[in-house]
């Protein structure tokens, strides 16, 4: 670690205390950032790093509700508007008793990073709560998002702010939330993305983050000639995520063997094809089941649940190519980045945010496997979200292929500029350093261009 990091990290944590998460995401990206600060010493004069990492602005208000039994429920909300020197803030809102502002620091943090690398004029941010929707009925959640929103809605517009869904925030969620923005405002605009399709929300928009980071790992095969046909590939998670990551796998010959959610996971040999797909869509989004109901029906599978005196998880023990870590922060360890290779993974591609831990990372990078960090691998999501606000200023929708399309160039053209830009640097086939020094270079020379504000 570089003296400017080690000056730099020791600022960040006494400013920040007790936001771990948030100190990992700023030493990842200020390690690739070192090499920048060498050869361009006016953006470290200019301390543009410095300035990225104070949010321009942290929201937070009291969320008060009434439930069906006609309690008073209070809850926090959240909202971190980053950055917005390249467009308006753009990022998620998690509903989710986790939610605090360490990880919600962390993930506009890196949302302004993952938005510039889509070429789309979008800054970064994040929000949320600490409200549980799981097991609630559907009055209980659209009390809670009304309320939510009144407070919300006087921070938030197309031209400023442009949430959209995240964990525990889907289409319903969206749909409450839009409802009470509209009432209030009394206007029809493209405020959130993730929309319903026959209310201004675009084709493609469930699938984009897992078929984003399934295309971003096809250009890194493409680079040793390879592709997706054939390989085995390990997958986590069981939400939105996880299963357009299943089914665009499917489609390009590949085939996943694993599926979990916070109780276990499942390992079926013979592959989750498109009939048990469905199943499993089904079970999630309609039921909201537990994945273990999975080896009810396909008697073949093992279920294994989670057992919190392992140091590592079982699920990246099995043999495979190819993994897709689509559940959670810091989910692979050092202990689980040796038990992949062991395995004979050689290519990763997050589709979750940070789900490797910094010590995991440093063994994939001194390995030189195919490594797509989230911000790069599964910025297909964020993507999408910016292609619907295109649609919503037009007010013109797109056909599926079209966005579809757009997407995989979109992935293409991130998975390009890391190449370049890791090369140029002197780290070749190294995409962390490629998707870190890529996302901010744009970001870096906008603030510059518009003076210390």
């Amino acid at each position: 670690m570089s003296d400017y990091v080690k000056n730099l990290m020791a600022e960040v944590k006494a400013k920040n205390p007790s936001q771990p998460e948030f100190h990992q995401a700023v030493e990842e990206v200020a390690e690739s950032l070192s090499l920048v600060m060498e050869r361009h010493p006016e953006y470290r004069a200019a301390k543009v790093l410095e300035r990225i990492i104070e949010p321009e602005r942290v929201i937070s208000f009291r969320v008060a509700w009434v439930d069906d039994q006609g309690e008073i429920n209070i809850n926090r909300g959240y909202r971190i508007e980053m950055n917005s020197a390249i467009g308006p803030y753009k990022g998620g809102l998690m509903f989710h008793p986790s939610v605090n502002l360490s990880i919600l620091k962390f993930l506009a943090f890196e949302q302004v990073f993952k938005n510039s690398l889509t070429t789309l004029p979008m800054g970064g941010g994040k929000g949320g709560s600490d409200f549980d929707p799981k097991g609630k009925s559907d009055l209980k959640i659209m009390r809670f998002c009304q309320s939510f929103m009144s407070e919300l809605f006087r921070h938030i517009g197309p031209d400023t702010d442009v949430p959209a869904g995240d964990i525990g925030v889907g289409g319903r969620e969206i749909g409450y939330l839009f409802g009470q923005y509209k009432k209030l405002r009394n206007e029809f605009t493209g405020v959130l993305t993730g929309k319903g399709l026959n209310w201004g929300g675009s084709l493609i928009r469930p699938e984009a983050t897992g078929y984003g980071s399934v295309y971003f790992a096809s250009e890194m095969l493409n680079t040793r000639r390879q592709t997706l046909e054939g390989k085995t590939c390990l997958v986590s998670g069981s939400g939105n995520v996880a299963q357009y990551t299943v089914e665009k796998i499917n489609q390009l010959g590949g085939k996943v063997v694993t599926l979990s959610d916070s109780n276990g996971y499942i390992y079926d040999e013979e592959g989750i094809n498109a009939e048990k797909l469905n199943f499993i869509m089904d079970l999630k989004n309609v039921r909201r089941g537990r994945i273990k109901e999975y080896i009810e029906k396909y008697k073949n599978a093992v279920y294994t649940p989670v057992d919190s005196k392992l140091d590592y998880n079982p699920l990246w023990k099995h043999k495979a190519q190819c993994a897709f870590p689509s559940a959670t922060q810091n989910e692979i360890n050092a202990k689980d980045a040796g038990n992949l290779l062991s395995s004979g993974v050689y290519v990763v591609s997050e589709g979750a945010n940070m789900p490797t831990t910094t010590e995991g990372i440093k063994i994939f990078l001194d390995e030189k496997i195919l490594y797509g960090p989230g911000k790069a691998a599964n910025a297909g999501g964020v993507a999408v979200s910016g292609l619907e606000m295109s649609q919503n200023s037009m007010r013109l929708p797109w056909i599926r292929d079209e966005v579809d399309n757009r997407l995989r160039m979109i992935m293409k053209e991130i998975h390009n500029t890391c190449m370049q830009i890791s090369d140029r640097f002197g780290t070749p086939g190294n995409y962390v350093n490629g998707a870190n020094i890529g996302g901010f270079l744009k970001v870096a020379d906008a603030m510059i261009d518009q003076g210390v504000v």
